[in-house]
Formats: structure tokens, sequence, C-alpha cells
């Protein structure tokens, strides 16, 4: 019995790139059932990939036949979205970058009511990266390296910094036994009135050219640097890391999952 997939942001870059996965059989037991973008999409009324489905806006049309919702939209749609996709009794998978703390509480709230794996990068190298950065600080802390982040993606991605390099900032910092919103500095320019603090972590973010992905993260100390580094070269990996968390959470109780739960990192 296959698992009924509806994808939100069906005309974006993931969008297609899950739909061309789904219909590739890349994840075995997928079935595309709906396709969904903004009501001024140029998509819409397409083809969604070879599946027969056309790309439409009304999520509440396609909703009820899904098993597994995927998100890869914009914050606003994503969390506009969440007291319905609750309602419906429909597992979430979001992809979805830039959430504000408001979004976070809804998806939160959701959570009670329905599964929900919500991860800022859905490939399974960067959720290992993710685990390794949190023994990294640990085994680092308070030996004087100081803590540098750089991500780089396409001239079109909307959110500074990325969602991955937040992920990132945070596994350090869990590492450091600190919260990054107390230590983070996001980027720098003139002339700073003190020296570089020993607690902060600088997270940095390049726009230019098609990249799809490429992260950093540099502990630097007197005489040495460590770098542990993730570059995408192509989204596949995201999809197919999203594709596996949506044939992962069908079934699974309410709450609030990770992609290291998926992946058993």
């Amino acid at each position: 019995m296959s698992t009924k997939i509806s994808i939100v942001g069906a005309g974006g870059r993931m969008g297609q790139t899950l739909i061309r996965c789904i219909g590739n059989g890349a994840v075995a037991g997928l079935e595309l059932v709906g396709a969904i973008d903004l009501w001024d999409s140029p998509f819409l009324g397409q083809p969604a990939g070879k599946t027969g489905i056309s790309v439409t806006s009304d999520l509440a049309a396609v909703a009820p036949g899904s098993d597994v919702i995927i998100d890869f939209s914009g914050f606003q749609g994503t969390t506009g979205n969440a007291t319905r996709i609750a309602a419906w009794g429909k597992g979430w998978v979001i992809g979805t970058t830039g959430i504000k703390p408001d979004g976070k509480t809804a998806i939160e709230a959701a959570s009670e009511k329905i599964p929900i794996v919500w991860a800022p990068n859905m490939s399974l190298g960067v959720n290992l990266l993710f685990a390794l950065l949190e023994q990294a600080g640990r085994a680092l802390k308070d030996k004087g390296y100081d803590v540098e982040i750089i991500e780089r993606h396409h001239r079109k991605k909307k959110d500074s910094p990325s969602g991955t390099a937040l992920g990132m900032g945070h596994a350090v910092a869990r590492g450091l036994d600190v919260k990054l919103e107390d230590v983070a500095v996001y980027g720098r320019e003139g002339i700073a009135k003190d020296e570089r603090s020993a607690t902060e972590i600088g997270i940095h973010a390049v726009r230019g050219g098609d990249i799809v992905g490429d992260h950093t993260v540099m502990f630097a100390t007197e005489g040495e640097i460590v770098e542990l580094s993730h570059r995408a070269t192509s989204r596949d990996t995201f999809a197919l890391g999203a594709l596996r968390a949506a044939a992962w959470l069908a079934g699974r109780k309410p709450g609030l999952y990770t992609m290291r739960d998926v992946l058993g990192v």
C-alpha cells in the first residue's frame, strides 16, 4: 500500500525536485496525489511532472486524500497552514527555513495533534555533521578555539543565514553548553570596539551564482584550524531525505521529530 504525498511549494526548486524523484521511484512506496503552489504561481494548472496531476493553489482540496504533506514553501505559508494541517490529521514534513518565533509556536502546537518532521536540512550528510559538531564543541570547550560558520548559497535564496547554518550553530552551542541566541554574531563590519569575544559564534552568509549549498564550520586557535564542511552538489540529496522522512512519518504518533530520528543518527 502506497503512502500518498502532497507537496506544498511544488513550483519551487525543491518542489520540482521532489516531484521528479517521486516519479522516478527514488523512494519506494510513495505516490504523489497533490501539488500545491501560490495563487499567482506560473505553474498553476501545469502538469506536476509525469504524474497526471496538475498544480493547484487549493491545499484543502487535496489534503484529505493525502497521508503526508511535504512543505517547502515560504515561512508565511507554513505558519499559516499549521492549524489546518493539524485539523486534517495529516503527517507533515517541513523543510521550510526562515520560520519566525510565532511560526515555531504554531508548529509546536500542531505537533500535539499530528506527527511532524521539521529539519533545517534533510540530507544524511548534514545531519551526521550536526552530531559531529556537537561533539566537537564539547571536546574543544574552554580550550581557546574560536567558532566561525560560513554558508554559501545561490543568488535567489531569500533567507540569511541559512537554516542549515543556524542548525550547525545550535549543534556547536549545545556542545559548548550555551544558547546560540546569546552568543551569535551575524557578519561584521566597521571597527570593533573590543577584541573578538571568546564565547561568540560568528555566522556569515554568501549569495551568488547557482550554489546548491556549501557550509563550513571553523574552529580556530593559536597554531591550528579545524574545519568541518558539507557541500551539496545536487538538490536530490535534500529531496531524498524529505521523501524518506515522509515514508518514515506515515502512521507515527503525534510529536515533533527531526531528521536524526528518521535517520537514526
